[in-house]
C-alpha cells in the first residue's frame, strides 16, 4: 500500500510541475490574469496533496485500511477539485462550456477535507 501511494504522490508532483511549467509558459499567451491565478490555484493544491500523500505513505502510525480510505479521498479530491479547476480556468480555449461541471470543484474539496480529517481523527485517536 504505502508504494501505491508514494507512486502516486510522485505522479501528482511531477504533473503538478508540468501543469505549472505549461500555464506559466504556454498558457500566459491564452490566458487572461484572473485565467492564469485559477489555474495556478489547481496547481498549488495538487501539490499540496502531492505532499500529502508523501506524508501519508511514509508514515508508520495508521493502517493500511485508513491509509487506503485516504488515498482514495485523495485522489477523488485532486481529480475533482484541480482537474475541475482546470477545465474551468481554461474554458475559454474549447468548444465545450465546462461551467456545466462547476458544481464538481466543491465536491472534490470536500473529499479533500475527508481526508484531512480522516488523519486528524486517527491522530487524536493514537493521542489518547
Amino acid at each position: 500500500m504505502n508504494n501505491k501511494i508514494l507512486s502516486t504522490a510522485a505522479f501528482f508532483g511531477m504533473t503538478s510541475i508540468v501543469l505549472g511549467a505549461f500555464g506559466a509558459h504556454a498558457l500566459k499567451q491564452v490566458l487572461t490574469a484572473d485565467q492564469l491565478i485559477t489555474f495556478e490555484t489547481g496547481v498549488k493544491y495538487q501539490m499540496y496533496h502531492a505532499l500529502f500523500l508523501l506524508f501519508l505513505g511514509l508514515n508508520t502510525h495508521l493502517s493500511t485500511k485508513v491509509k487506503k480510505t485516504i488515498l482514495v479521498l485523495t485522489i477523488l479530491g485532486v481529480i475533482f477539485f484541480s482537474g475541475s479547476i482546470y477545465l474551468l480556468a481554461t474554458d475559454s480555449l474549447n468548444a465545450f462550456n465546462f461551467k456545466a461541471i462547476g458544481f464538481v470543484t466543491p465536491i472534490g474539496g470536500l473529499l479533500l477535507i475527508s481526508a484531512w480529517s480522516i488523519l486528524m481523527i486517527q491522530f487524536l485517536k493514537k493521542k489518547a
